[in-house]
């Protein structure tokens, strides 16, 4: 049965943030100031620890060679180096979206993973600024644990998830329904078109156990990698999800995705106004008494 929500679970760790991971991406640094954010706004966010994941774990969705390739620095992540600094994040981004795939089942509700970096991660691969596959992750660990029989990834990223793709192929997984919009790239002239049908999109996971959601800031039309979304389209798109998925009664886990913006001082402002009326758009949906407009 779901609970009643005064505060949406947020899994944040320091751990899971790696400073000056890339000079092109500021996700790997990301989770930080987005949290941060929340808290400024006064927004209904509960801050809780997770653990990290193990090798074993990881490599549920990859080839334990380059889980260990990885790790070990003999293999490039994600972001095409082998910086310290990233490799000790990994276990914790992931573990992140695991706790609040967990939280989500057991509240019936939401919960949410301050993180980025997964759908471009393939079976035996990583790349752009993604090394291992955290939403796949998660759905292998639930389903080892007798926790779900289906899930659903729902990626709204502004890039089409070629590696969730890729660990689907090559492992066989006819109990994940996954979404993306691609591989072609969509255009502004596309985005009202796609609102229309987002809800009928979101009521297609209704036989799942559980929605992996990926509320990818790039999509915006000033972001320099994606483009075809304004704001208010992307607060739209945030009520549509979190709405629909609500009324169908399946509960969601969360992450950032991409965001690739900067304002004139450099800074990510831009990235974290998306990520802030998506979690508006979140407590409003599933925190009672929650006054947040859209």
């Amino acid at each position: 049965m779901a609970q009643t929500l005064t505060t949406i679970p947020v899994f944040y760790r320091p751990e899971m943030v790696a400073l000056d991971a890339s000079l092109t991406s500021p996700s790997a640094g990301k989770p930080a100031q987005v949290v941060a954010d929340w808290q400024r706004q006064g927004l209904a966010v509960d801050l809780r620890s997770f653990d990290p994941l193990d090798p074993a774990t990881l490599a549920l969705a990859h080839d334990p060679a380059y889980v260990h390739g990885v790790l070990t620095g003999k293999i490039v992540n994600g972001f095409g180096n082998r910086k310290p600094q990233v490799t000790a994040s990994l276990p914790f981004t992931s573990g992140s979206m695991l706790a609040a795939a967990r939280e989500a089942l057991s509240n019936g509700q939401v919960a949410c993973a301050p993180v980025s970096g997964f759908h471009h991660a393939g079976y035996a691969d990583g790349g752009g600024f993604c090394t291992f596959n955290g939403l796949m992750i998660t759905a292998l660990a639930l389903k080892r644990e007798g926790r779900v029989s289906r899930v659903g990834i729902l990626d709204l990223d502004q890039h089409w998830g070629d590696g969730t793709h890729d660990i689907l192929r090559h492992l066989g997984l006819g109990w994940v329904s996954h979404h993306s919009p691609g591989p072609e790239v969509p255009s502004a002239s596309d985005a009202a078109h796609y609102l229309r049908r987002l809800p009928g999109i979101v009521g297609d996971f209704h036989d799942c156990d559980l929605l992996l959601y990926q509320a990818g800031a790039d999509p915006h039309i000033d972001d320099p990698l994606g483009g075809w979304m304004t704001s208010e389209q992307l607060a739209e798109r945030d009520r549509i999800v979190f709405d629909i998925a609500a009324t169908v009664g399946v509960p969601v886990a969360w992450n950032l995705a991409g965001g690739y913006q900067r304002d004139s001082y450099g800074g990510i402002e831009p990235v974290l106004a998306v990520h802030r009326r998506t979690m508006q758009a979140c407590t409003r949906t599933f925190v009672t008494g929650s006054k947040v407009s859209h």
